[in-house]
């Protein structure tokens, strides 16, 4: 097969994919996913030569920086409505969620949400986009051995969180399936 080809499978494959780690990943701002993934494959197209065997943990590496520069530029955005004063809540507009609005297992989301943006990584390739070790050292950019202690002390510190957050609340195997599944 050719590099033409190759990209041709990989980006049918795995097109879905792709996009669903980006929009997770964005929080709700939906208008940037399109945007982020075709950077995504554009550089793939680009380094087409370069596709693995098993490309998607490849992707899921650039789709990473990808989203990096995504968010510096969404900063840079923000910080400058803001110097404008052109935000909503400089015209008093501000949407309150209600106190109901919490989804079932907030809670994990929350203590994830409290984590160091590399332990939220290395959590969400193994429980959202589903890797192995192997696959998540390729997406990590590392070697499978500190893949696995990245992920063993994300575990760690996450339980951490949960405990220090609701004392009462399981931590153990509960805890973690209510997590995988959300």
């Amino acid at each position: 097969m050719s590099n033409d080809e190759i990209f041709a499978a990989a980006y049918r494959e795995h097109y879905w994919a792709v996009s669903r780690y980006v929009a997770r990943r964005l929080d709700g701002r939906t208008s940037e996913v399109e945007e982020v993934v075709a950077e995504v494959f554009t550089v793939a197209w680009r380094r087409r030569a370069d596709l693995p065997g098993s490309p998607l943990p490849w992707l899921y590496g650039v789709a990473r920086n990808c989203l990096a520069n995504a968010v510096r530029g969404y900063g840079r955005r923000r910080r400058l409505v803001d110097r404008l004063g052109n935000d909503e809540s400089a015209h008093g507009r501000q949407i309150v969620a209600s106190p109901d609005a919490e989804a079932p297992g907030a809670w994990v989301h929350d203590a994830l949400a409290r984590l160091s943006e590399a332990d939220q990584e290395v959590l969400r390739l193994t429980a959202w986009e589903e890797l192995a070790i192997d696959e998540v050292a390729v997406a990590l950019g590392c070697g499978r051995r500190a893949a696995s202690m990245r992920l063993h002390r994300a575990r760690r510190r996450l339980r951490a969180e949960i405990d220090r957050m609701h004392p009462t609340q399981k931590t153990g195997p509960t805890a973690a399936k209510e997590y995988d599944h959300g």
